[in-house]
């Protein structure tokens, strides 16, 4: 059977991130044991296991979703249908289908959150070869492309298809790169409101810069993460991190873009966005180099800086294989999503 590797582009703006998710009656505790939620309260975390049984715990894009006001559990077999939120597996998976014409699982490296954008979103599904159904290799992967494009809604897109490996894993990638963009300005965007933080007071690009290289190597990134991660270990390996500024793609919009660039073997949940965060109230003059060193140290989430929003946040390349270091992707990371 082969196997098709997307890499995938996707405005997030209108998406509850990558990863499907599902809001419906709450259920007895056995039943929804055995489809992978975990509850709490009137909130359901809905959490799908990964098809080949890698991805356990939690990450960024693993969203809560709220399940409305206490129902009476539903009796076993005959729980009411649940509504579908719009998500990017939940479509890419839906052209999918409609092309090979049977079901299959499109799973991602990178479960992104709600508003979070891609240019490098990688992802993979495994299809048939019957007559009628499926995809066989020799009708190409050009036309697959074509027709998987011509289903999709119009904040996605496949940039390319190839056939890989039937073992190939989304999920096992050695290094992942994000970038987080602000507008610098008293004025507010209206352009790029989509993909940038408004930030109105100048900043210090130089010293955000030197604070972002404080990150790069291997460290306990506890104080960067949201509560509730889920992982078995915090410590992860960032091979590079800076802040520049950058030009103003849109150029309507007066104000100084800004970017941070970051690449690591592993993201915990909202762990750039929290770098982020803490970069820039270096460059506004809110915290020192050495408060940076000291949440580092710590690894208590409360010496580091605020979770930015979204919007700034693009998922912008990921590769896979062993880097020259040897250094290879996290097996607790899987997954994962910043």
């Amino acid at each position: 059977m082969p196997r098709y590797k997307l890499t995938i582009a996707y405005d997030g703006t209108d998406f509850h991130g990558w990863q499907r998710q599902f809001v419906g009656p709450r259920v007895e505790r056995g039943e929804r044991e055995g489809r992978g939620e975990e509850e709490s309260g009137s909130r359901v975390a809905l959490i799908q296991p990964h098809p080949e049984g890698e991805g356990a715990g939690r990450a960024e894009g693993e969203r809560e979703s709220t399940a409305g006001p206490e129902r009476p559990a539903v009796a076993p077999g005959k729980e009411a249908a649940r509504a579908e939120l719009r998500t990017v597996q939940g479509v890419v998976e839906a052209a999918v289908r409609q092309v090979v014409r049977e079901p299959v699982c499109v799973f991602g490296a990178s479960r992104t959150d709600s508003g979070v954008h891609a240019r490098g979103q990688v992802a993979a599904f495994t299809t048939g070869r019957e007559r009628g159904r499926g995809w066989p290799p020799e009708r190409g992967t050009e036309p697959l492309l074509r027709a998987i494009n011509s289903r999709l809604p119009d904040d996605v897109l496949v940039l390319s298809c190839e056939e890989v490996d039937v073992h190939f894993d989304p999920v096992k990638a050695s290094n992942k790169g994000y970038s987080y963009t602000w507008h610098i300005s008293p004025v507010r965007p209206l352009w790029g409101r989509r993909y940038v933080h408004h930030v109105k007071t100048p900043v210090d690009v130089e010293a955000m810069n030197a604070a972002a290289g404080l990150f790069v190597g291997e460290h306990d990134f506890a104080a960067f993460a949201a509560a509730g991660h889920g992982r078995q270990s915090t410590v992860r390996t960032v091979y590079s991190c800076s802040v520049k500024r950058v030009e103003n793609a849109e150029g309507r919009d007066a104000g100084e873009r800004v970017r941070l660039e970051i690449s690591g073997n592993g993201f915990l949940w909202n762990m750039v966005r929290i770098i982020g965060g803490t970069v820039l109230e270096v460059g506004m003059g809110k915290r020192t180099l050495d408060d940076v060193r000291r949440a580092l140290e710590s690894g208590d989430r409360r010496d580091a800086g605020v979770t930015l929003p979204p919007e700034g946040l693009c998922l912008e390349w990921i590769e896979y294989g062993e880097r020259d270091d040897g250094t290879e992707a996290r097996r607790d990371g899987a997954g994962e999503d910043a």
